[in-house]
């Protein structure tokens, strides 16, 4: 039996107000493992649990007391359309399209061992480029069977995301050049004190591509910083 490690809980995430959760789309809240936790790269086994309670509890309430505010607005049909053709295009390519389930185990092994625990800056540079050219392959992806019950066309929904994410995190691990916490860099063994003090930041701008931002932390305010000192 083949035994290693895995992801099962992502240290980071969207990023998100402290206060009401929500993200910088406006009506959309997150909370929990989608969203930028507060314990950072050492996120420890139980805490997940107890910031699901506190900060999904926020979430809930400024998400209802958002809707009670503001008027529900028109849906754009062509929209709806252009995604429906997007998610339906899979069974359109009945032949010769590339097969999910191929795609999906070539993402993991991939990721697996050039973005692993411990990896360094070439590594993760290739990793982005093989990523780019998977995305490219997506395109052409084709599910077979029909839409009930068909786990071929739900992965094949799904790489696209999967590949995002994967993209998002190699250029993150690329920009932090250093090791902290579960982060770790073969090539930067040590803690680096500047990228201590930020965030790395990732968005798609309006041609789709990846823009990599480092944010300066925010201080906290005076009474949680009283709290943080005395628990120390």
């Amino acid at each position: 039996m083949e035994v290693g490690p895995t992801t099962h809980y992502i240290m980071g995430g969207i990023r998100v107000d402290a206060d009401t959760q929500m993200t910088r789309v406006p009506g959309l809240f997150a909370a929990g493992e989608c969203a930028a936790g507060l314990h950072g790269a050492n996120r420890l086994g139980g805490n997940s649990l107890s910031d699901l309670l506190v900060f999904g509890k926020r979430a809930g309430e400024y998400a209802a007391r958002y809707a009670k505010d503001i008027m529900a607005s028109a849906l754009d049909e062509g929209q709806i359309e252009a995604f429906a053709a997007t998610a339906l295009a899979p069974f359109e390519r009945q032949a010769g399209g590339s097969n999910p389930f191929d795609m999906q185990s070539r993402l993991q092994d991939m990721m697996q061992d050039l973005v692993g625990i411990a990896r360094t800056g070439k590594e993760v540079e290739e990793a982005v480029g093989r990523i780019q050219g998977l995305q490219q392959e997506a395109g052409q992806v084709s599910s077979g069977g029909n839409r009930g019950y068909n786990p071929g066309w739900h992965t094949a929904m799904e790489l696209t995301h999967m590949l995002t994410v994967a993209e998002a995190i190699a250029r993150a691990a690329h920009q932090r050049k250093e090791s902290r916490g579960g982060h770790y860099r073969e090539d930067f063994p040590e803690k680096n004190p500047d990228l201590g003090a930020v965030n790395i930041s990732i968005t798609k701008n309006g041609q789709g591509l990846m823009e990599v931002q480092l944010i300066p932390k925010q201080k906290l305010r005076e009474d949680l910083q009283q709290i943080v000192d005395e628990m120390k």
